[in-house]
């Protein structure tokens, strides 16, 4: 069984060995493929892994002997699912591996605008702290979380962690989704989108990005946010019209914002993100702690394992 990882890098930059995949087979890691070297890698493999490298339906029909591919991430829209299923290619993903550390990654982000720890550490190493008259200074507001509402929009897994998180620190929960499951074990409201965005101090997206909610973030939903709102995304880029995000910021419309993707990653230097303000922006890495990326690891190994005893799990259709 030849398996071929046509883009290995960011799941094991080289701490995380493949040795739980390699325990299936003959294994090919490449640590990315650019387009043009996608069928030279990939022709021979029975299986292959990809995160970000897209098989299109023109690139599955070159490929005779593949069967399995099994997608290192919970999106697998960089398959042609379809056009997989009529050659008869199962296709797997790993729904399951970053929950915690995306949710502890949004506070990570909303606690920037709570106390700016780095800027104030600069400012005690530039010597401000020094010469202040003072026993204590602050170069930004300091605020408590206590009693704000953290809106949640998108009330999956992640979205449920997050509130669980929020209530720990005395926030009140609005949570909107289209599809309302069993609630969980702590106080929270679902509300309406319009609701969240309205109502919330702090708003946090953690849907799927779909054609119905694409540039869900645009100047009409922003400009029903309070002045003093967050906005923080870790989930899809295209769920903000960046150009409409970046204009509210510069106009002081919002308090700030965070966001971990973007809607072309790696970020594209025109992005007019880049030169708003009040804007924290980081590298698509909310998912990636080590002991998340194991994770991933050991449930693709268990895709790979599933689908050579005949009974695969995690299929997408």
């Amino acid at each position: 069984m030849h398996i071929v990882v046509l883009d290995g890098y960011t799941l094991n930059p080289g701490d995380n060995p493949w040795d739980p995949v390699a325990a299936h087979g003959h294994l090919t890691v490449h640590d990315r493929t650019p387009g043009p070297l996608i069928l030279e890698r990939a022709r021979d493999a029975d299986i292959i892994l990809t995160n970000k490298t897209p098989l299109s339906a023109a690139t599955l029909a070159e490929l005779d002997r593949l069967r399995f591919v099994s997608v290192l991430a919970t999106g697998y829209n960089i398959v042609d699912v379809p056009a997989a299923a009529a050659r008869g290619i199962v296709v797997s993903n790993v729904p399951v591996y970053g929950t915690d550390s995306v949710a502890q990654f949004v506070f990570a982000l909303l606690l920037h605008f709570c106390h700016n720890v780095a800027g104030h550490d600069a400012a005690v190493k530039d010597g401000r702290w020094a010469a202040n008259p003072d026993f204590c200074f602050w170069v930004s507001p300091l605020s408590e979380l206590r009693d704000k509402t953290m809106g949640i929009i998108g009330f999956g897994r992640i979205g449920r962690a997050v509130g669980r998180i929020a209530r720990c620190l005395g926030m009140h929960v609005l949570a909107a989704d289209d599809f309302r499951a069993d609630p969980p074990d702590y106080p929270f409201r679902w509300a309406e989108t319009s609701a969240v965005f309205a109502e919330a101090d702090v708003v946090s997206l953690h849907c799927p990005l779909t054609k119905d909610n694409f540039a869900l973030v645009n100047k009409t939903t922003l400009a029903h946010m309070k002045p003093s709102a967050i906005l923080i995304n870790t989930a899809r880029g295209g769920l903000v019209n960046e150009a409409d995000l970046a204009d509210a910021l510069n106009a002081g419309r919002i308090r700030g914002a965070a966001c971990d993707v973007v809607s072309a990653e790696p970020i594209d230097p025109g992005n007019p993100l880049l030169r708003a303000r009040n804007i924290l922006l980081t590298p698509h890495i909310a998912w990636a702690t080590l002991e998340a990326r194991r994770r991933l690891m050991q449930a693709t190994a268990d895709n790979i394992a599933a689908f050579i005893g005949g009974k695969p799990v995690n299929t997408v259709r």
